[in-house]
């Protein structure tokens, strides 16, 4: 009989967050085949991004208490079987439903509450894990989502291309065996706890402490300076170079994801030679050299590669912060990740919704908004300058 290890255990934690990508960008991929197949209106297209984003913020923001009472193990597998039903129920629903909308918004259901779920275990799992360096497994496992995000977009892509749009049912479908796969291993693998029972901090124990109220800042600005670009990375790569949208993808979220994965693995390598405090705030330096010449260039080409270097500098700001927070609260528990994973995910709401606005007011200039993101590295550098390792 074959002997899981906790090396199992991060290696499913590692396809936890392709799973997360997976439920993160297919919708978006998926937008216009909906809206023509099902006559949906626009308002109502937008409203399944939203749906699937409240969802998850509200896991983030209450799942823990829950996870503690009935232990990692079982979450982290219905959380994956969430995820695959959704993805599953995606491709049926609709058709059995008396309006096609309400059954997409009954399988975004499903995997929404799953994605909130693997999000804030994935990261207590793998540190929960007997590893010597927690600070390279975290930036290594956070890249796992760039790789998936790659995998997702350009797949995604080649499949539709090549079997045609009608065929999205069975691109959800084929999707689903990564969840179903990996909640049977995570049935199997060993899992540490966190903390003693018990002994995990509460909500209300991290709210009145003014540090951690430091690296929530930090979550927030790494989720919006990340999103700022790589939401509207495709429409930049489209609007500044006149290209189709599949290039578009490939040009704008594919180059970003990829940079920001290997950004992301080499912190993994070098984390415990490198300061936190001095690698997040030359990241944040550098990230904001990113926007100025997005939104500045003249020239299309320079702007992309200011679109590709923001990739690059947001890599580590989000896995370094959650285990610089870890190290800071060891006795965090999920309490601690759960908040977090909720900072962050405002950041990514705040931030493309800023760029959306101001260059909606700049008359659709969209280099405009991009500039105006400029703020959250900032954020970030004033709070690196405040931080103590």
């Amino acid at each position: 009989m074959r002997k899981w290890t906790y090396r199992a255990t991060i290696r499913a934690s590692y396809v936890g967050y392709v799973t997360q990508a997976v439920v993160n960008n297919l919708v978006p991929l998926l937008l216009l085949i909906f809206q023509d197949a099902f006559a949906l209106q626009l308002s109502q297209v937008t409203l399944l991004v939203t749906f699937n984003f409240l969802l998850q913020l509200f896991i983030d923001a209450f799942s823990a208490p829950v996870v503690d009472r009935i232990g990692y193990r079982p979450c982290i597998i219905a959380a994956h079987v969430l995820v695959a039903a959704g993805l599953l129920g995606m491709g049926i629903f609709p058709f059995l439903f008396p309006h096609a909308f309400f059954g997409l918004l009954a399988a975004l259901l499903l995997y929404a509450i799953g994605g909130g779920l693997i999000e804030v275990l994935i990261s207590p799992i793998v540190e929960a894990c007997p590893t010597d360096n927690k600070t390279s497994a975290m930036g290594l496992l956070h890249s796992f989502y760039c790789w998936g995000a790659v995998a997702v977009i350009a797949l995604s892509t080649v499949f539709l291309s090549v079997c045609g749009k009608n065929s999205w049912p069975i691109l959800t479908a084929l999707w689903a065996i990564v969840p179903v796969c990996n909640a049977f291993v995570f049935s199997r693998v060993p899992i540490a706890a966190l903390t003693e029972e018990g002994e995990g901090m509460t909500v209300h124990e991290l709210a009145k402490n003014r540090k951690f109220w430091g690296f929530v800042i930090l979550m927030l600005c790494a989720g919006a300076a990340e999103l700022s670009m790589s939401q509207w990375a495709s429409a930049f790569a489209e609007s500044g170079l006149g290209i189709s949208k599949a290039a578009g993808d490939l040009l704008g979220p594919c180059l970003f994801a990829v940079l920001m994965g290997t950004a992301r693995v080499l912190y993994a390598k070098c984390a415990a030679r490198v300061s936190y405090r001095k690698a997040l705030a030359f990241c944040a330096c550098l990230c904001a050299a990113s926007y100025l010449l997005a939104g500045l260039s003249r020239m299309p080409v320079l702007a992309l590669l200011g679109c590709g270097l923001c990739g690059f500098s947001v890599g580590m700001m989000w896995p370094g912060t959650f285990s610089a927070v870890s190290r800071a609260f060891p006795k965090g528990g999920t309490a601690m990740f759960a908040l977090c994973a909720l900072a962050g995910d405002i950041g990514c709401t705040a931030g493309p919704t800023l760029v959306g606005f101001v260059s909606d007011a700049a008359g659709g200039a969209l280099q405009a908004g991009l500039l105006c993101a400029i703020v959250f590295p900032v954020l970030m550098l004033v709070c690196a300058g405040l931080q103590r390792e």
